[in-house]
């Protein structure tokens, strides 16, 4: 069984490690095994084992939000880790965080300061930074964190990991201790993209329960090759005295032209604008909105660091918030000419990476600089995905991150899988051409089967497209031809094969599921036509893409 292995390989990697700090509290070996024995190997997240950040609650094991005194014992887990559990995933205990998730360093807590698995003497970042340690360890296949100001991907960082912040309300908050409720996501840390894409899938999904949840928007995607992303000028870009991370941010611009992208230098003025919202301006008061009762009775409780921050909110006057949110309005306003240039915009994650001893001596102002980059995200309603982009000379990995709109977590990932994704045991790669795309009609089937987006690409030039007559929702046809051919877009989904089977008998003709082969020449599963229905329909191969033909009508 997939899952007992994972959960014994858990437990033996943890005996094995000398990080004590990771874990504030681990659940018994032989409670995760019995869970592990009623696991069936055809789950989509079988063999799969995940930490949860201690302000995420797991039913029956205490929350703490990394304060002794606030702790609780929660009847029920959160909503995401239900989803997660029911997929196959097996939990195996809660990490360690900054205080109420303020911090970005990862230092400001009772139960010990985590480091970066690369040197203990270099802090882990945070909040989220016993669950990023624990994947980069390889105590756990995959984790959850939370993210307001980049406590998902900062550490992610740091630890050499893919830290995905998903678009704000995607993956639900209930269950959660919040920091700015308004601001707050679930964030997931894996090894790869494929892995944090396959537990993106399971968690996923719109939650009443949750006043801040949201039903999926209009998913964007780009394509393949020819994708634009934003970066700014050499004069913008800030390291704060790290002389490596210029050249490894500029071999990371280099990779993704190599990829087939297409740089385009923007001004980087409002999205730090925006960035400096969040400290500075009201939404610090939101950090006290959400525990006053307890901080007020409790001060001496708060971390020192922590009660600095979020008491002195109490003196923030409400004329100043809404100033602040119309000046934030107004940058939101400015970017939208930006993102017209752009499909994605790519940042260094964090600028530099400082030891323990130097955020000791300067706990909130290094810590403010971690946050140049990534501050501004769940203000303006962006999602975004860290990767590993290169070590920097102090042997700590240098990360950069891809941000976009809202609903632009799918294509992020599948940006960051590379040019063949692989797709994993245990799933069937789909080509889908109409439909199904990300943001179509019936782009549900593909969520509610368990399915995530591999990758955006095009067909082989051999390819002729077709809008049938008389379906509803409209639907395409593709036919393979020897002459006259193009190559088409397309979206590779991953299929659970559990569930491949249902799918395929739910599609209705003249459709039918056939092969089709890809612009690198590979040969995956794909919709195809029945040749009959085709005489009837209108040749629209001329716009190489279902999108385009939808929006020209």
């Amino acid at each position: 069984m997939k899952a007992l292995e994972a959960v014994r390989a858990s437990y033996r990697r943890i005996r094995q490690s000398d990080e004590p700090r990771v874990w504030i509290h681990l659940i018994p070996e032989d409670q995760s095994i019995d869970r592990a024995k009623s696991i069936t190997d055809d789950l989509p997240l079988a063999g799969l084992t995940f930490a949860i950040k201690d302000n995420i609650d797991l039913a029956g094991v205490p929350t703490t939000a990394g304060c002794p005194a606030y702790a609780y014992t929660p009847p029920e887990s959160a909503t995401v880790v239900e989803h997660l559990m029911t997929a196959g995933a097996v939990p195996i205990g809660k990490t360690n965080l900054d205080q109420f998730a303020t911090g970005l360093v990862g230092t400001r807590s009772p139960y010990g300061a985590c480091s970066s698995v690369f040197d203990r003497r270099y802090v882990s970042g945070g909040s989220s930074s016993g669950s990023a340690v624990a994947v980069a360890a390889g105590m756990t296949s995959f984790s959850l964190g939370t993210d307001t100001a980049g406590s998902g991907r900062v550490p992610a960082s740091f630890n050499g990991l893919v830290g995905l912040k998903p678009t704000r309300g995607a993956l639900s908050t209930t269950g959660v201790v919040p920091a700015c409720r308004t601001l707050d996501c679930v964030s997931i840390f894996a090894n790869d993209a494929v892995t944090a894409a396959r537990v993106f899938s399971a968690a996923r999904g719109f939650d009443s329960a949750d006043p801040y949840s949201r039903p999926a928007g209009q998913r964007r995607s780009w394509p393949a090759s020819g994708f634009r992303f934003g970066v700014p000028p050499a004069s913008e870009r800030e390291f704060f005295g790290d002389d490596s991370a210029p050249e490894l941010f500029n071999s990371a611009i280099q990779r993704f032209e190599e990829q087939g992208g297409i740089a385009v230098e923007l001004s980087y003025r409002l999205f730090h604008e925006a960035a400096q919202l969040l400290y500075a301006g009201p939404w610090v008061a939101e950090r006290l909105a959400a525990i006053r009762g307890f901080a007020v009775q409790h001060p001496d409780a708060l971390h020192p660091v922590t009660a600095s921050i979020i008491l002195k909110s109490e003196k923030l006057k409400t004329v100043d918030a809404f100033a602040a949110m119309y000046r934030l309005s107004e940058l939101i306003r400015e970017a939208e000419a930006l993102w017209r240039q752009m499909d994605f915009l790519l940042l260094p994650t964090a600028g530099a990476a400082w030891t323990h001893e130097q955020v000791a001596a300067d706990p909130i102002g290094l810590n403010t600089n971690l946050g140049y980059y990534t501050n501004f995200v769940n203000l303006m309603d962006l999602t975004a995905i860290a990767i590993p982009a290169g070590i920097r000379s102090n042997g700590i990995p240098f990360g950069v991150s891809l941000i976009a709109p809202a609903w632009s977590d799918e294509a992020l990932l599948a940006t960051t899988m590379g040019e063949q994704p692989y797709c994993p045991e245990g799933y069937v790669p789909l080509a889908v051409c109409g439909a199904h795309l990300s943001g179509q009609p019936l782009n549900h089937q593909l969520i509610s089967a368990g399915a995530f987006l591999l990758e955006c690409c095009r067909t082989s030039p051999e390819y002729k497209l077709y809008a049938l007559a008389g379906t509803t929702p409209a639907k395409p046809g593709l036919e393979r031809v020897a002459n006259g051919g193009a190559a088409i877009e397309v979206e590779v989904w991953a299929v659970p094969s559990a569930t491949f089977g249902g799918f395929v008998a739910a599609v209705p003709p003249p459709l039918a599921i056939g092969t089709c082969r890809l612009y690198n020449g590979r040969e995956v599963k794909s919709f195809v036509c029945e040749p009959w229905a085709l005489a009837a329909a209108k040749d629209i191969t001329i716009l190489g893409s279902w999108r385009k033909y939808v929006e020209s009508n």
